[in-house]
């Protein structure tokens, strides 16, 4: 396993290098001390309240149980305040379908913990297929991305003895068969990359020393890392492995002819495109424009093609989806034979069912005239999703053809879907609303950044609103990740139903409008996401929905970020910032834990010319001791092993020391998350709201 602080840290003038010592002494010792005045400032009895009103929410059992099908049986994980760290568990459709399931619990983590004597959170849990009889279930102590992995029987429902075993560390297994599985682990010196992730994928048989496994593939130690997945679907049997050059560029190969024979073959698609391979088909996904033949297709653009012609230099390519101005493609699934396609236009989702051109199937071919993929796929959209509402797929069957649908809004809670075939679509569950939203409204605004952008933005809030009031904006802007309307009953209890407005911005950076809206804001670009944000705060004061001394922000991870950018860069457009386990000094991030896999996105500190730009925004080495910066609550979790916690606490310590008012709170465990159960989920929210409302002051109508 790697270590949590980097080796033998150099002393570049950094006063505060020893708060990177994650589990030191001193460091804890430090912690501690501020931890104790965030907690004595805002635990009080409102906190209380709002503490209680969030655990209410999160562990209700009129809560939807997402599921997943394996087989014939539909899989959930799921906690409350009786099984705080989660159960394992599954139940049939029909009993899904009525008002209280009858469930088979298959692992009880709190019961697994208190036997082990260890504070294990869920991890997830590989399955078998096509058989379910056996999963690598992954746990982790205190919801650190690294996890120990044991092979569970699923009959038995008991862990198997001598089975697959890894110890901890951030690992990754594939089924190759029921004795046989493909591995990428910490084996040892050199076996990892320089972003603390595999390098090595061995094929490992049952019975045998994992000392002995056989390498079957490796990367470069600068590599972000390696990987493996294995379909066994019967007739379309492929082993695929994965070398990640860096967050966004991976070669991809095929593996045949093992044991005996190993033979990899390269899918020669562009090494920034996401490809995906279903039965026959090879799905490509665009991250730039692509010339192809005698033919150019544009980012964004989502494409087809027979997976042994490409492989034969044959194929023809079918644009399933093609983007415009307004228009982007957001996610995608399969059923067994259909395709569910979701965009967005302006951050609206529509969904629809894509149909190839035939089913083939190698032990039921089709006739030749229908096993060509130039014929058109057939798209159309998916009847009965309620309207003004976000919706997302959140279960395929790729073996069948059942599929789930998730529809919310802000004001809305979540309906679950199922779709099967060609029928209409059927309502099997709902959430409950957790907040009054009779008297909300939400709309939508557009605002021109500093480069004439337009940038888009959500406002909800009361509709009896009088004047200015308490905002917060909420941002992330990187790594092509879309934020869309969704249902919070937290955000509604303890914000919304107090008089509160919620802003949600579409910054670039983010996939609201595609790659591009991402890929400009890489790197050099990275002011882009900043000045977007900046231009929203800057909008809601001018259109009245708030002031600056009213109006906060809020950002976690890469959004921590840039609530770090906010601070140093444009502090007087904000009355308060909530800045979560975020990324802060940019000179020093590739070195600590997983930061060396996102230079494809920030650039190199060490290249002088990516530091040049780097430097204008780093949020560490841009503090200043005269400028006005508004209050700030740092929080982050020290068992966090992706983003080091010693960001926020050299943060904190140098604003500290600058005189600027900043609180500071750091979890013992709980990993990127921030938190590790639905008690630590509603305090960390409750201490959120708590510094915002004390920060920003009551609404005029509100409590």
């Amino acid at each position: 396993m790697t270590s949590q602080a980097p080796e033998a840290p150099e002393d570049d003038g950094d006063p505060y290098l020893w708060l990177e010592d994650v589990t030191g002494d001193e460091a804890l010792d430090w912690v501690r001390a501020r931890n104790e005045p965030t907690l004595a400032a805002f635990c009080d009895a409102d906190f209380e309240r709002m503490r209680a009103e969030a655990l209410e929410v999160l562990d209700t059992d009129a809560r939807i149980p997402y599921v997943v099908r394996r087989g014939g049986y539909l899989y959930n994980f799921w906690r409350d305040a009786a099984n705080p760290r989660g159960l394992w568990r599954r139940t049939t459709l029909d009993s899904y379908r009525s008002e209280s399931p009858e469930w088979d619990v298959l692992i009880d983590t709190d019961e697994l913990g208190r036997t082990d004597d260890t504070n294990w959170v869920w991890a997830g849990a590989g399955v078998i297929e096509p058989e379910y009889t056996r999963a690598l279930v992954a746990l982790s102590r205190g919801g650190s991305d690294a996890s120990v992995v044991r092979e569970f029987d699923m009959a038995t429902r008991e862990f198997v003895a001598d089975g697959f075993a890894l110890p901890e560390a951030k690992s990754q297994l594939a089924w190759v068969d029921a004795d046989t599985v493909l591995v990428g682990t910490d084996f040892g010196e050199g076996s990892l990359t320089d972003s603390g992730y595999p390098r090595v994928i061995k094929r490992w048989r049952r019975g045998t020393p994992l000392a002995d496994a056989e390498t079957v593939f490796q990367g470069a130690r600068t590599d972000v890392r390696v990987s493996a997945s294995v379909d066994r679907t019967p007739g379309f049997e492929r082993t695929l492995l994965g070398r990640a050059l860096d967050f966004w560029n991976e070669e991809v190969y095929e593996l045949r002819g093992l044991p005996e024979n190993p033979e990899l073959i390269r899918i020669d698609t562009p090494t920034d495109a996401s490809l995906s391979i279903h039965r026959q088909w090879l799905l490509i996904e665009l991250r730039t424009d692509w010339f192809y033949g005698a033919n150019s297709y544009p980012a964004g653009a989502l494409l087809a093609a027979d997976y042994d012609e490409f492989l034969a230099g044959t194929a023809e390519l079918t644009v399933v989806f093609e983007p415009d101005e307004h228009t982007a493609l957001n996610h995608y699934a399969w059923t067994r034979d259909r395709l569910l396609l979701v965009t967005l236009a302006d951050v609206a989702s529509r969904v629809e069912i894509v149909t190839p051109p035939s089913h083939d199937d190698p032990l039921r071919p089709a006739p030749p005239r229908l096993r060509s993929s130039r014929s058109s796929w057939r798209r159309e959209p998916v009847a009965g999703i309620p309207e003004a509402t976000n919706t997302v797929v959140v279960a395929a069957d790729h073996a069948g053809d059942e599929f789930f649908l998730d529809s919310s809004g802000f004001v809305t809670p979540s309906r679950l879907l199922r779709g099967t075939g060609d029928r209409p679509l059927e309502q099997v569950k709902s959430a409950p609303s957790f907040f009054d939203a009779e008297n909300m409204t939400v709309a939508q605004y557009f605002v021109a950044s500093q480069d004439g952008t337009q940038v888009p933005y959500f406002v909800v809030r009361p509709a009896d609103a009088r004047g200015p009031g308490p905002t917060m904006l909420y941002g992330y802007g990187g790594f092509e990740s879309a934020n869309t309307p969704a249902y919070s009953g937290v955000l509604g209890r303890l914000w919304l139903a107090r008089g509160g407005t919620y802003v949600l911005a579409n910054i670039r950076g983010g996939g609201e409008y595609g790659p591009s809206w991402h890929t400009q804001a890489m790197r050099e670009g990275r002011h882009k996401v900043a000045e977007d944000f900046a231009a929203v705060a800057t909008d809601l004061v001018n259109r009245g929905i708030t002031t600056v001394d009213q109006l906060g922000a809020q950002g976690g991870s890469n959004g921590g970020l840039l609530m770090g950018i906010m601070l140093t860069q444009y502090p007087e457009r904000f009355g308060a910032l909530v800045c979560s386990v975020p990324l802060l000094d940019m000179k020093r991030y590739h070195l600590l834990l997983a930061g060396a896999s996102w230079m494809a996105e920030y650039g190199d500190p060490d290249d002088p010319q990516d530091w040049a730009f780097i430097s204008k925004y780093s949020p560490y080495q841009n503090i200043s001791a005269t400028r006005h910066y508004p209050p700030v609550l740092m929080t982050t979790s020290t068992r966090d092993d992706r983003v080091h916690p010693g960001h926020a606490r050299k943060m904190t310590a140098a604003l500290q020391a600058a005189g600027h008012p900043v609180y500071y709170y750091e979890n013992i465990e709980g990993g990127h998350a921030g938190a590790a159960d639905n008690q630590q989920v509603a305090f960390k929210s409750a201490l959120t709201y708590a510094f915002l409302w004390r920060m920003l002051g009551r609404p005029a109508s509100g409590p």
